[in-house]
Parts: structure tokens; C-alpha cells; sequence
């Protein structure tokens, strides 16, 4: 029997409100997925102005990132033509995505989840994404 820690819909919120901060700081409305540790949707928001087209790619972010367990960039790095994982971007449905913006979400070291963001550019989604964790380890006491 296997014991699963995973992300609470509360849990996921807090993640959703830095994101948000962030990306309001940034003045760039981002669309914020957050996912359970097999890649499930637990919570998502559009802010106003996020793009219509950006809804599944963050999705898609938070999934691979949660399933794949690393984050997004660096798939991005590691899929180009030659490289061990070319390809891989085609693979689970067209799901697994190699654009910045997806980092998985660590309590003591285990995946419990995984964080999407898409809308501005792929180097401010990570920062809107990076900051998210941040104020989910500030605000609940855990540790990555």
C-alpha cells in the first residue's frame, strides 16, 4: 500500500494567489494552473486579460512539470535535435510541454503537485511560476 501526499484545493489556491501577485506586478494577466502529483487539475484562474489560447498550454505545463518532474525549461534544453529526449514534446496526447513556465511543487523533497503558468513570455511565466513557490513556502511553513 502507498501512501500519496498531494496538494489540497486550499493548498493550490495559495500557489494561484502568488502567481497572481507576480504577474500583476509584472502587468502581464496570466492564465495559472495547479495540479495534483499525477497531473490532474486541482485549480486554475484566467486573470482578466489572460490569453484565451494560453488556458491549456498552463495546464499543459502544470501537468508535465507535476508528471515529469522537473521543470518545463528544462525539457526545453533538453529537446532539441540529437538530444537524449527530442521528441518528447509529442508524446502524452500532446500534453508533456517544453515551454518555461511549469515547475513542480515540492514538500520534503516529494512532488505533491505541479504549477503552470502561461501568457507573457516564456522567461516571465518561470518568474511568475518561481515566485508562486515562493509564497506558497512563505505563507504554509513547508519546505521544498
Amino acid at each position: 500500500m502507498l501512501t500519496v501526499n498531494r496538494l489540497s484545493s486550499a493548498e493550490a489556491r495559495i500557489l494561484i494567489e502568488g502567481a497572481a501577485a507576480k504577474a500583476a506586478e509584472q502587468n502581464t494577466p496570466q492564465c495559472v494552473a495547479v495540479t495534483d502529483e499525477s497531473g490532474h487539475l486541482i485549480d486554475f484562474t484566467r486573470m482578466d486579460g489572460g490569453k484565451v489560447s494560453s488556458i491549456s498550454i498552463a495546464i499543459d505545463k502544470a501537468f508535465t512539470s507535476a508528471v515529469a518532474r522537473k521543470g518545463t525549461h528544462v525539457y526545453n534544453e533538453l529537446c532539441q535535435s540529437g538530444k537524449p529526449t527530442f521528441g518528447i514534446h509529442v508524446t502524452n496526447g500532446g500534453h508533456f510541454s517544453i515551454i518555461g513556465g511549469g515547475l513542480p511543487v515540492t514538500v520534503k523533497g516529494e512532488i505533491v503537485g505541479g504549477i503552470g503558468v502561461s501568457s507573457g513570455t516564456a522567461a516571465q511565466d518561470q518568474q511568475v511560476a518561481e515566485a508562486a513557490l515562493e509564497h506558497f513556502y512563505a505563507k504554509t511553513g513547508y519546505t521544498a
